[in-house]
């Protein structure tokens, strides 16, 4: 029993790292393929364009605003005993501990940042240059961001922020992930938009792959959830195998 214990939470523990690397991989490489950033950071990203602000620190304050968002809809279900799993008050300590958990993951943003090549101007001439070499990293990403939501969110465990809204906000409206996540990028991208035509005058940071990331990564979830929800908790010895 206490192997089984253990290798459940190995499991868990696990599984939640990768996704939440397979994540950060996948939000920057939205980026890198140079057809509009993901949605989920694209309010930082044109923040930052607009007024010359390091990415990461202001990432860092948008995702701070979702912890407290996040913090007040979960307070609102413990006060109705709606409490995901029962956890009460437990439910809020992990909030708070997506503080710093959004220093170190916006770090990893900034060292894929610095890793990954700018399609558009650092592969210019090659293959991973052209249009159709954009939008085959861009599927990649948007993949790699739905399965990395998926699975650290699936483990319940402390969320990334832009991903802990998320489940937040299912939990709150008791809609599925997927739809949350395409609701909540709609709304931040409708945000960009205003931010980016009122402060120059155009959109900034917000292209195709901006549109395709809030329809794709939504129903990537949704999909993953489909297949594996059920064999990856019972894993993680969060419901019965």
């Amino acid at each position: 029993m206490h192997t089984t214990r253990s290798s459940r939470a190995l499991f868990r523990g696990g599984a939640y790292l990768l996704g939440l690397g397979i994540l950060a991989l996948g939000i920057t490489m939205n980026t890198k393929a140079g057809l509009g950033v993901s949605p989920i950071i694209s309010v930082s990203f044109s923040t930052s364009t607009l007024w010359g602000w390091d990415f990461g620190n202001t990432t860092l304050a948008l995702y701070s605003a979702f912890v407290l968002v996040e913090m007040a809809l979960h307070a609102s279900l413990i006060r109705r005993g709606r409490a995901p799993g029962g956890r009460g008050t437990s439910l809020l300590v992990l909030d708070a501990l997506q503080f710093p958990l959004s220093l170190v993951f916006t770090r990893f943003l900034n060292g894929f940042s610095a890793a990954l090549p700018d399609l558009a101007t650092d592969c210019a001439g090659t293959f991973w240059g052209t249009l159709l070499g954009q939008l085959l990293f861009l599927c990649l990403a948007i993949l790699c961001t739905g399965v990395g939501a998926a699975l650290s969110l699936n483990m319940r465990l402390i969320p990334n922020p832009g991903d802990g809204i998320v489940q937040a906000l299912a939990d709150f409206s008791g809609k599925s992930v997927g739809f949350s996540k395409n609701c909540f990028d709609l709304c931040n991208v409708a945000l960009t938009a205003c931010v980016g035509l009122l402060a120059a005058g155009q959109l900034v940071g917000i292209g195709l792959g901006t549109v395709l990331s809030m329809v794709g990564v939504g129903r990537v979830i949704a999909l993953f959830n489909h297949f594996c929800f059920q064999k990856t908790t019972a894993l993680a010895g969060l419901q019965p195998s």
